[in-house]
């Protein structure tokens, strides 16, 4: 990775040179100048014959700046040569050879470097058979790019109690200009790191970022002037940063090696801005120790180091904070969780899980570091250990790093130097897309099956509590959008002269999915009034024809309803007379309908039955004894819906 924290854990290894090799290119190398150090090397093999040895020095500049696609070039010029093959060449081929796709190639080196058997193989055959990856059946992920990442190295995203971001960047452009070329880290030739802060919010799917400006502090700079990954205590009052060893005019402390060292710093918040800065006791000027994050009840610090007698390149530590603030002695965290390779990066979420990031489980990598997760603090020391690779939703084949999280990997932050980022290091933040769905329907009439337009459409929740509210288009389609998915809603349809109906759904799992749910509205004013007629007579008297007219407009909304006319005598007068009365009385009303527009194919039917359907006791021999009001009533036309089939016009 192009960055900064990392760059200072890398093991030197002491190697005997020749007077040719000892020359000004080693020596940039073994100051991180990495860039500088390869074009050297590469005038070198103008020069003379091309050795494994120049070979796998500028595989292993590239390696350093994270180029795996340089890297990998140079290694396998080196391998070729088939010299040198040491497990530590080995173990780089596989990760630039993953990192670049070709898993065939770096699978048979793989097993090269399994049966290497000098008793200084980086990793043992059997050791980390604990290690799994995880399988991707994670909600959606979305992973977003900040808005405020630069051309440069920005990475280390930490979000406090009160919503804070804070992250490392190398934006200061001004030290780029010639005068403060003393600002500029020969490793990758970008300006030193600076802790920013901005504000975060998290709408639905997306992310907003604020403004963002340095931290405000007037006395970070006397004791480091690069600044990196960090934490801070819940009541943000503490924070504990990684920085460069400098001395108070800013001029950097150096071990024997020539090697700027890293420390933990610890600063206090007063009066609006860190001061009291702290160096820890757990910090020396012979190694590196960084990349702070605290336990979830805060008394114990983990940490980074390459100190001596860790298992790798660099380890994981912790170190209990006694509650006068004073530390005790740090404690590696052992060889369950250590690889001969670097662990860097910890964090410790809410629920005591621990992620970290990696490029020593060479069996479960997707190439360079990779985020892992791990019940070691959960579940203690003497816990069965295990660690899962957080897959290919976090990592990819360049580095991935800085993981933060604090809502049970839902939503957060990690960093990576991926490709189509939009600088050597990059922070994404990461969205567990919430699963939504749309409800979509048509409302159709129960009767003619037809759409029904203009419904009001109500979304609600399985307890009844409205969500939303729609109407019907010109097809009866209504729209939910953005539910819930696996979520139980009722729908109701009403309009006025329909009954309301209603319907329980439930969404499925499977994101923007659409659920269609139909509804069926009944009239409710289908049932049509009989009309009557006076003793004798077959024409439409006024309150008769209010009652037609009623007919009239049903036919009109359901233009594909039939009915019949069915039209009836009282018991006076003889039979055959009743039934041609009734059957003047059935053409006088079909011929109302008709002349108010209705189609003639809408009525199937207009017969008279003269007094062969009463409907009361004033049949013959009675009929003396009924009064009209009562003879009326079987004095009628009736009007019998046939049905609604569809029929040509």
């Amino acid at each position: 990775m192009k960055n900064y924290i990392l760059l200072i854990f890398v093991s030197i290894c002491s190697l005997t040179l020749n007077a040719q090799r000892n020359n000004a290119a080693d020596k940039l190398y073994r100051n991180f100048a990495y860039m500088d150090a390869a074009k050297l090397y590469k005038q070198a093999l103008e020069k003379q014959d091309s050795s494994a040895y120049l070979l796998t020095r500028i595989g292993d500049c590239y390696y350093k700046n994270s180029d795996s696609k340089e890297a990998v070039k140079w290694y396998s010029l080196a391998a070729k040569k088939g010299e040198g093959i040491t497990p530590k060449f080995m173990f780089k081929y596989i990760q630039t050879l993953r990192s670049v796709g070709n898993n065939k190639l770096a699978e048979e080196w793989l097993v090269r470097f399994k049966n290497y058997t000098p008793a200084d193989s980086i990793i043992s055959n059997e050791k980390y058979s604990n290690v799994t990856t995880n399988q991707n059946n994670r909600p959606q992920l979305k992973l977003i790019n900040l808005s405020t990442n630069t051309s440069l190295a920005d990475f280390g995203g930490f979000e406090d109690s009160s919503g804070n971001f804070y992250f490392s960047s190398a934006m200061n452009k001004e030290a780029l200009s010639e005068n403060k070329k003393k600002q500029i880290y020969s490793w990758n030739e970008e300006p030193y790191l600076k802790i920013y802060k901005m504000k975060v919010k998290k709408i639905l799917n997306s992310i907003e970022v604020g403004d963002f400006e340095p931290i405000a502090s007037d006395s970070i700079s006397s004791v480091s002037n690069h600044q990196g990954t960090l934490t801070i205590t819940k009541d943000g009052k503490t924070l504990y940063f990684t920085g460069n060893n400098v001395k108070k005019n800013e001029k950097a402390v150096y071990d024997k090696k020539g090697t700027n060292n890293l420390k933990i710093y610890r600063a206090s918040l007063i009066d609006g801005k860190w001061s009291h800065i702290e160096d820890l006791s757990i910090n020396d000027k012979n190694y590196s120790t960084g990349h702070p994050t605290l336990s979830p009840d805060e008394k114990s610090l983990y940490f980074v180091s390459d100190k001596e007698g860790g298992f790798g390149q660099s380890d994981l530590y912790v170190v209990a904070i006694n509650s006068d603030g004073t530390l005790g002695e740090a404690q590696n965290l052992g060889p369950k969780i250590n690889t001969p390779g670097r662990e860097m990066f910890p964090f410790i979420a809410a629920d005591s899980s621990m992620y970290f990031s990696s490029d020593g489980y060479i069996e479960n990598s997707f190439g360079l570091l990779d985020i892992y997760k791990t019940n070691l603090v959960k579940d203690g020391l003497s816990s069965l250990v295990t660690i899962e690779n957080m897959g290919a939703d976090f990592n990819s084949g360049y580095d991935d790093f800085a993981f933060f999280t604090n809502d049970g990997e839902q939503s957060g932050y990690l960093s990576s130097n991926r490709e189509n980022g939009q600088g050597s290091d990059d922070i994404y933040a990461f969205l567990t897309e919430k699963c939504m769905q749309s409800i979509v329907g048509i409302v159709y009439d129960v009767l003619t099956k037809e759409p029904v337009k203009e419904v009001k459409v109500i979304l609600m929740d399985k307890d009844g509590v409205k969500l939303s509210t729609t109407i019907s288009n010109q097809d009866g389609m209504y729209m939910f959008e953005d539910v819930d998915c696996e979520t139980d809603f009722i729908v109701t349809a009403s309009k006025p002269r329909h009954e309301s109906t209603t319907e329980k759904l439930t969404t499925t799992n499977i994101p923007n999915d659409k659920i269609n749910a139909d509804l069926y509205l009944r009239p409710n004013d289908i049932n049509i009034n009989p009309i009557y007629f006076d003793y004798n007579k077959s024409n439409i008297r006024p309150n008769a024809a209010l009652e037609l007219d009623k007919v009239v407009a049903v036919l009109k909304e359901y233009p594909k309803m039939i009915i019949k006319i069915e039209s009836h005598t009282d018991s006076r007068g003889d039979d055959s007379y009743n039934l041609a009365l009734s059957d003047r009385r059935a053409k006088s009303t079909k011929e109302y309908i008709l002349s108010k527009g209705i189609m003639p194919m809408q009525i199937e039917s207009a017969i008279g039955y003269g007094e062969t359907q009463l409907v009361n006791r004033c049949v013959n021999g009675f009929r003396n004894i009924c009064s009209d009001k009562e003879h009326e009533e079987n004095r009628r036309s009736l009007f019998i819906i046939v049905n609604f089939k569809t029929f040509d016009k």
